[in-house]
């Protein structure tokens, strides 16, 4: 384990343990029971690691932006619990959704509580700069939503373009990482330009980090992934490498892209045979697809690091930039 990863592992215990003092109401149990079960399931807690490396990187101290951390980690869980019930995911992260394991009113319920607790602890943050956080926090909520509202209306059309698909994931992914970021360097006193720098960094990163997660629906070993493999194709999902392929693609291979673009969401159990994702990832791969996407999250990832030029040398700039090559490297 090399420095940057124990300084991630620090950071990241931080975050889980104040996340264990959260939830202390007992009723109503079920509510506060499945809120438990979201938190405890694990992650990367990568969001709220940046918000304190963001600090940290600006000269403040990790611990003054904790409550901000935790509170954007919980606004992302919020998120998973609703994306999940819209995209019938039946796991996350190797276990059962929430809306599986209980059912779908008691989940929708169990994402709005989570945002109620982040609001909450982001209001416990000290520092002068708390309407500016809230502000920050606010409209990356705002995108977020709007980002899915982008994905869910590209169900129903079989004309998205790579473009469309690009300012979509800017706001779903993009904007929550920009959130953190920037929301660190804000309550570690950081200037307007290193505010800024933290906001096109955010946004790279997480457009670099989306492309790796569509390549690894494809080419992940299902173990490591914690999803099923090509989900995203027997979903429907209009992901880069679907709307790549389509750029390329003519005769039978277009028309075998085009039954997957025309396909709706739907429960797994209507969705055609796994069979189709070998069918699909070999037209991605003739077409150069993948290819693209590897290249375009290795210049996306570049940008980014480039973007933390402003920053003065430091340890958490370093692992700052390590987390960042480390995020469009991973396997799951």
């Amino acid at each position: 384990m090399n420095v940057h990863q124990r300084r991630y592992e620090v950071l990241r215990r931080m975050v889980d343990r104040r996340l264990r003092t959260l939830i202390r109401r007992n009723r109503p149990a079920d509510l506060h029971e499945a809120c438990r079960y979201v938190l405890s399931a694990g992650g990367k807690r990568v969001r709220a690691v940046l918000v304190l490396l963001a600090c940290e990187a600006v000269g403040g101290k990790a611990r003054s932006a904790l409550d901000a951390a935790v509170a954007v980690e919980l606004m992302h869980n919020f998120t998973l619990v609703h994306d999940d019930i819209m995209d019938h995911a039946a796991t996350r992260r190797g276990q059962p959704t929430v809306h599986t394991r209980w059912n779908v009113n008691h989940a929708l319920l169990v994402g709005d509580v989570l945002l109620g607790f982040s609001y909450r602890q982001l209001l416990q943050t000290h520092t002068p700069h708390l309407d500016r956080a809230l502000e920050i926090f606010t409209e990356g909520f705002i995108a977020v939503c709007e980002g899915q509202a982008l994905d869910i209306e590209f169900e129903q059309r079989t004309d998205v373009t790579v473009r469309e698909y690009f300012e979509m994931i800017a706001q779903k992914t993009g904007r929550l990482i920009s959130t953190a970021t920037e929301l660190g360097a804000l309550i570690g006193g950081g200037t307007e330009r290193e505010l800024d720098a933290f906001r096109r960094f955010g946004l790279l990163l997480g457009r670099a980090f989306q492309l790796q997660d569509d390549l690894l629906d494809v080419v992940a070993e299902e173990a490591n992934f914690g999803k099923t493999i090509g989900g995203d194709i027997l979903e429907g999902k209009k992901t880069f490498l679907l709307l790549k392929a389509l750029e390329r693609a003519t005769g039978s291979q277009r028309t075998a892209l085009m039954a997957v673009m025309k396909r709706k969401s739907a429960p797994r159990h209507h969705m055609p045979s796994t069979d189709e994702v070998k069918r699909i990832t070999a037209i991605y791969r003739a077409t150069g697809a993948l290819d693209f996407a590897r290249q375009r999250i290795r210049r996306d990832t570049e940008r980014a690091l480039r973007a933390l030029s402003p920053l003065p040398e430091s340890p958490a700039r370093a692992t700052l930039i390590w987390l960042a090559e480390m995020l469009v490297r991973r396997s799951s």
